[in-house]
């Protein structure tokens, strides 16, 4: 799977691995390096977290389909229920 970012997102990834690295291994490293490490992650560790998403997805989304009826009732022959105060006078 290849996974596609868009310029400004992966300009904006390679400068936080960046800061990353100097403010935690107190190393500088170059844009090339991190650029190389996201394009790594992004192959390796990418195609792990879109499966998950897409089945944390498709979980929720059968739980909505299978509550419906519950979601989306509406109660059927409820006037004469609710009290409208009308009464029909019979002769």
């Amino acid at each position: 799977m290849n996974i596609q970012l868009p310029k400004d997102t992966e300009q904006k990834l390679t400068q936080s691995i960046q800061r990353y690295v100097g403010e935690n291994f107190s190393e500088d490293i170059g844009e090339l390096k991190a650029g190389l490490f996201l394009k790594f992650c992004l192959e390796e560790i990418g195609p792990s977290i879109y499966n998950k998403a897409i089945s944390d997805a498709q979980t929720y989304f059968q739980d909505r389909a299978m509550d419906l009826e519950n979601v989306c009732y509406a109660q059927e022959f409820g006037y004469w229920k609710k009290g409208s105060g009308k009464s029909v006078k019979r002769r």
